[in-house]
């Protein structure tokens, strides 16, 4: 169970980053900077393994959330670094959630309840058919209106399953 965290902003600069490890082919590592509304920024490293939501192209300017893993220890400088996870660009006909889904398909922060529907697809993250039913599971869910009850509820157009 992965405890994801996020941050939200407009990305500011996009340069390639070097891991210093050997045999590393240049380019496939870059550091995307993102500053928010208050002025705080943040730095992603996008691996080869960042997952981007329906494989979108960043660019500079674009309005994005990265999805990391906050139970990993980062290095302390400012403004901080963490590994992306997982990136989406802002969309506004769409609600994205990314979290462990436990037996009921309740989120790990008890904020939203999926209600599974035969016409919700379920992906694995290469885009092939999901065989499983995706409970207890790391999931990007990409849903639309939601009830007004606590825990809200939906039923998302389309599940990625983080395998």
């Amino acid at each position: 169970m992965t405890n994801f965290y996020s941050f939200h902003g407009t990305v500011t600069a996009i340069n390639d980053f070097f891991t210093g490890q050997n045999g590393e082919r240049e380019g496939c590592y870059k550091l995307f900077t993102l500053e928010n509304e208050s002025g705080a920024i943040v730095n992603f490293v996008i691996s080869p393994s960042t997952y981007f939501v329906d494989h979108e192209i960043i660019m500079v300017g674009d309005r994005v959330t990265g999805y990391y893993d906050g139970d990993l220890p980062v290095i302390l400088i400012y403004p901080p670094q963490y590994q992306a996870l997982v990136m989406v660009k802002d969309n506004p006909n769409q609600n994205v959630k990314v979290s462990y889904f436990n037996n009921q398909l309740l989120s790990s922060d008890g904020q939203l309840q999926l209600n599974v529907s035969p016409y919700t697809q379920i992906l694995s993250t290469n885009g092939q058919p999901f065989s499983s039913y995706p409970r207890n599971r790391n999931l990007i869910v990409l849903y639309g209106p939601t009830t007004r009850s606590i825990p809200a509820q939906t039923t998302p157009y389309r599940i990625i399953v983080l395998c």
